[in-house]
């Protein structure tokens, strides 16, 4: 096509665009014939972000700026292919579309672009159910980012986006809640709407509470994502932060809500066991290193397991790498010389600050026992 074509076409579109966007098109035509081509880029790209360009947008990509597409950055170019996409008319013409578009961006100098179009492409194989196919892909695109020094956030966001959702698909909930924060990590919040942020709180939530591997709930109740659990959603979050301080009477007010889940109500069980890990890790957590060792007794009524069930959770706790420590079964005594770090609330922070005030106040009693004790060495 000549540069003739492009010029009608170019002033086609212009008698199709609402009168707003009317502007964009005269610059379309500008940067075309002086060949500005990142200015021409930018130009689209402000386009493309307009929901009234939506009927023009595959014209423009397949017409336009397929024209001249290897001669701008190739993440923009994806950019703009994905926006393009999204007004194919069903999933097979979408997949199509964005197959074609990884294919063209798959060259040594823009691998970078190749990840951000192959997630895309996941993303389309997990809508048409071939979880198989999308796992495919994104192991793909991650062996490509770990080849990377550094590589644009929104590739990384785009990964752990479809990451995550592959893994929601496949249940697979630590997996799910570590690639969701890490999506959130590389994003704003503000770019995405209030209902999305809700969504994506409450499955976090969810993921946190059923996963057998999370028993630490710290960096989800720091991150500003949980502030869109109010309303009907509170008690998600009142029973997480429950959860995160081993809080088992908080626990037991609101354990209708995990009854009236599907979900949470399936895994009610392994909740309820999790909840008497996280309150003995806490009961651990609590004391100070020299008063770690502790009865059946004393745990039992921390964590209100029976006390012929106290050995079970202990070595469950062990197993699971949440604390260490002995368990001297004829004195029925346990041990414990370390408990897994934690992300602290303000609560768990204050009472820290308390204990080492105590523990500033003993070493400056044993520094004052030792002046008077030693004052015959110490004297000239």
């Amino acid at each position: 096509m000549n540069v003739d074509t492009i010029a009608d076409f170019l002033a086609d579109q212009r008698d199709e665009t609402p009168d707003e966007l009317q502007y964009l098109i005269i610059q379309f035509e500008n940067f075309w014939e002086r060949k500005l081509w990142h200015q021409l880029t930018d130009a689209l790209i402000e386009f493309f972000a307009n929901p009234q360009s939506e009927p023009q947008r595959l014209k423009f990509y397949k017409v336009f700026i397929l024209k001249f597409a290897d001669k701008i950055n190739q993440l923009k170019l994806v950019d703009l292919g994905l926006k393009a996409a999204a007004t194919c008319r069903n999933t097979k013409d979408r997949f199509a579309f964005l197959t074609d578009l990884a294919k063209k961006v798959d060259n040594e100098n823009s691998q970078d672009a190749y990840v951000y179009a192959l997630t895309a492409v996941a993303r389309v194989r997990l809508q048409m159910r071939d979880a198989e196919a999308a796992r495919k892909e994104l192991d793909k695109a991650e062996t490509i980012l770990d080849s990377f020094d550094s590589v644009e956030t929104k590739v990384h966001a785009a990964f752990y986006q479809i990451n995550a959702e592959y893994y929601k698909a496949e249940m697979d909930f630590a997996a799910y809640y570590r690639n969701a924060l890490l999506y959130l990590a590389c994003i704003d919040l503000s770019s995405i709407s209030p209902k999305e942020r809700e969504g994506r709180a409450f499955d976090l939530g969810i993921a946190a509470l059923v996963s057998d591997s999370i028993y630490n709930f710290g960096e989800l109740l720091q991150h500003p994502i949980l502030a869109a659990l109010d309303g009907d959603h509170a008690w998600l979050r009142d029973l997480l932060r429950a959860f995160n301080r081993g809080d088992l009477a908080a626990y037991d007010v609101l354990s209708d809500h995990i009854d009236n889940h599907p979900l949470l109500s399936e895994h009610d069980d392994d909740i309820r066991q999790k909840i008497y890990l996280t309150a003995l890790t806490e009961s651990v957590f609590r004391r100070p290193p020299h008063q770690r060792a502790m009865s059946f007794a004393t745990i039992s009524a921390d964590t209100k397991v029976r006390k012929n069930e106290i050995e079970h959770l202990v070595m469950k706790a062990l197993s699971l790498g949440l604390v260490r420590g002995t368990i001297d079964e004829v004195d029925e005594v346990v041990n414990f010389t370390w408990v897994q770090p934690r992300v602290l609330d303000m609560g768990q922070i204050a009472s820290m600050n308390q204990r080492l005030g105590e523990w500033g106040e003993n070493v400056n009693k044993l520094g004052n026992w030792i002046e008077a004790t030693g004052q015959d060495i110490w004297a000239p």
